[in-house]
């Protein structure tokens, strides 16, 4: 079973903010469809966005650099899925992708009532893979606490 998903094309004029970047919110757009792509290919479901956390933007994407999206699977639930996003991009005249930004995002595989399904587990087998595991595991535990101070506010 598949559990990443890459993307790759150009950052374009439409993306550009006022400052000759790309927007934050391209960028979001871009974590998001690769997110999903990567979940639904896990799960062979539809399945709907329900955390995105610790979005870290490192520096900005210029417009008309080759943007790569890199999305995978790092943790399972029963119908969660914990998917790590990865933002590079590169001036086209040269051969090294940066990291430009990262973040955790957790979708839940859905039927089409959208009742949540099970998916299929996910077992790492290298040490990478099993580091990333825990770092999921971590952050759960950390978006506990976050919700529990949340709670009077809501």
């Amino acid at each position: 079973m598949q559990t990443k998903t890459v993307f790759q094309f150009i950052s374009e004029p439409s993306d550009v903010n006022y400052g000759g970047n790309v927007h934050g919110g391209s960028v979001m757009k871009w974590i998001d469809q690769a997110g999903y792509a990567c979940a639904s290919s896990w799960s062979s479901s539809y399945c709907v966005t329900v955390y995105v956390g610790g979005i870290r933007f490192y520096s900005p994407i210029k417009i008309g650099h080759i943007v790569k999206v890199e999305a995978e699977v790092i943790y399972t639930g029963s119908t969660s899925m914990h998917i790590a996003i990865n933002v590079f991009s590169r001036n086209i005249k040269r051969k090294d992708f940066e990291k430009k930004t990262h973040c955790i995002i957790v979708f839940v595989a859905v039927d089409d009532e959208g009742n949540s399904v099970q998916v299929p587990k996910f077992e790492p087998e290298t040490e990478a893979e099993k580091q990333m595991e825990q770092y999921a595991i971590k952050l759960m535990d950390l978006r506990k606490n976050i919700e529990d101070e949340m709670k009077p506010f809501l």
